[in-house]
């Protein structure tokens, strides 16, 4: 599997699980229906545990364009890659997107709430004020690439003759998890917490696409997209100030 399709399948699983959870939640008659936000923020989390674990031994499993942009500022990515990467997240998304809508299909026929529904695709604010989105945006996204930067993976080193180290796999994936998971918890209560461009945008096209009643709100769509690129170019620079 070559990195490409590493990141394709990684954000495909990244939006199927994590839209999937906001589909079980928000959309009427499903057996999830209104369990509320701590379901959709562990949801969310355990997405992102998935994905990292298929993706990261192949990609590095970015799954998102903040985190190619950031550590390709931090000189940690090379920036010949990063047009590749980007293009198979949104890829990915977009096919995350349209799984979900396949597989609640019955259920967003059933659901009268168009924001309920453009909700199960992509992000939008509790109070719509673009200073005070972009902000949350912004903010939620530089404390997830300034954490990543400090990530790593477990591993267990034992001094001897042969020096043998052995890693832990897929517990790799669980900071990053753990990560998300505050965030959503913390800081995903105004704006939804989009913290990543190709997991609003691709989801919101495939919505434009899809036959789903209801606006896809363009108006608001720049915010998660432009957002997260400020906040991950702010945390690289900081990490590479510091170092």
């Amino acid at each position: 599997m070559t990195p490409f399709i590493a990141e394709l399948i990684g954000t495909m699983l990244l939006i199927l699980l994590g839209n999937g959870v906001v589909a079980n939640v928000v959309l009427k008659g499903t057996k999830g229906n209104n369990s509320g936000w701590i379901v959709i923020t562990a949801g969310w989390a355990f997405a992102v545990f998935v994905a990292v674990t298929v993706a990261g031994p192949i990609s590095g499993a970015h799954l998102n364009p903040a985190v190619t942009i950031g550590l390709a500022i931090a000189g940690k990515f090379a920036w010949s890659q990063v047009a590749s990467y980007i293009i198979a997240q949104l890829l990915g998304a977009m096919l995350g997107a349209f799984l979900v809508w396949l597989f609640h299909k019955d259920h967003f026929t059933i659901t009268e709430d168009e924001g309920g529904k453009l909700a199960c695709f992509s992000t939008g604010p509790a109070i719509r004020n673009t200073v005070s989105n972009m902000i949350g945006e912004i903010i939620g996204t530089f404390v997830l690439i300034f954490v990543i930067f400090y990530l790593a993976g477990p591993e267990l080193s034992m001094s001897s003759a042969t020096d043998v180290k052995i890693g832990l796999g897929s517990i790799g994936a669980l900071p990053v998890a753990i990560l998300v998971w505050a965030i959503g918890l913390s800081l995903g209560g105004t704006t939804g917490y989009a913290i990543n461009p190709a997991r609003d945008l691709g989801p919101r096209i495939m919505h434009a696409i899809l036959p789903v009643k209801g606006s896809s709100d363009w108006s608001y769509a720049w915010i998660p997209v432009v957002g997260p690129i400020i906040g991950a170019s702010l945390a690289a620079y900081l990490y590479m100030a510091l170092i």
